[in-house]
């Protein structure tokens, strides 16, 4: 009986002991996994507005993030949006027809927002009690202290599921960039949405020319086709791709519900994008709320 219970003492110990292996190894592994997505999604923002690693971000330039939440309370609802100010940060609320409702001042270190269960739980604190529901973030990128880009990430229905991207827009809203991030598109078709020259057929569309854009099932001209692709100088290219600056999308082979996804998941995400910050600006300035951008 004696050895018995210390077989079943030694097995405790031994289970024990590799449950608490197990957790800090799963622990490490997820503080790295959001490490390295960090990483990858700077490099993605840094690539959209041009820099890389021989051509690193001006030390003049900074990132502000801007969090968006829906604020829910008695079946009424307002927007809630979390901003960076010249001292703190500060959460402006703003009812349905963009009014402001609330203004308050927020004493939270920046790094404790990185993170969106710590940032979630900060806003549930200010907003007292109220449901509040993460919207989306946007980063507006200053140079010097003035507004040069803004990056917003967005999802929208494909083909299959869902596909991830993310935009760089100047500040009259022209796309300087797309990104993929995520699909499920079928590969050899609906996949090929991740190519540069499907991609770099929206850089440098103007907020009017996007609004009224569509997808053509035509044939990819070859010399659009190799300066889309970086096939060709850089002044050629140039060139060739200012002749197409006002045309529409030209339709992936086989693809033409994938490439028309991408198009009008564009365009809602900047039309609508546009119009909230429009209003937020005003209410900025007409409350004369200082933010860091």
């Amino acid at each position: 009986m004696k050895d018995i219970l210390t077989i079943i003492m030694r097995l405790t110990l031994s289970c024990m002991l590799a449950a608490t292996v197990m957790g800090v190894a799963y622990l490490t592994t997820i503080k790295a996994k959001k490490h390295n997505e960090h990483v990858n999604e700077q490099k993605v923002r840094y690539a959209l507005l041009g820099y890389s690693d021989q051509k690193p971000i001006p030390g003049s330039m900074a990132l502000h993030s801007i969090y968006r939440y829906v604020v829910s309370d008695a079946g009424n609802q307002t927007i809630g949006y979390l901003l960076p100010g010249k001292e703190g940060f500060i959460f402006v609320t703003l009812d349905l027809e963009g009014k402001i409702v609330d203004n308050k001042e927020v004493k939270v270190e920046e790094s404790s927002l990185a993170e969106r269960e710590e940032r979630d739980k900060i806003v549930r604190g200010i907003a007292g009690g109220k449901d509040v529901v993460f919207a989306d973030q946007t980063i507006v990128v200053t140079d010097n202290g003035q507004r040069v880009a803004y990056l917003l990430d967005g999802k929208f229905t494909g083909f299959k599921t869902f596909i991830g991207v993310m935009l760089a827009l100047d500040p009259q809203f022209s796309l300087l960039g797309l990104e993929i991030l995520e699909h499920e598109e079928d590969p050899g078709l609906g996949a090929e949405i991740e190519q540069d020259y499907f991609k770099n057929q929206f850089k440098g569309k103007t907020f009017d020319t996007l609004k009224g854009m569509d997808v053509v099932k035509e044939p990819l001209p070859d010399k659009y086709f190799q300066a889309l692709e970086g096939n060709i100088a850089e002044a050629d290219a140039a060139a060739i791709l200012n002749q197409y600056l006002e045309h529409d999308i030209y339709a992936l082979t086989g693809a033409t519900i994938s490439s028309r996804s991408v198009n009008n998941g564009v365009k809602g995400i900047v039309k609508k994008f546009a119009y909230r910050l429009n209003i937020l600006d005003a209410v900025l300035a007409e409350q004369k709320i200082a933010v860091a951008f």
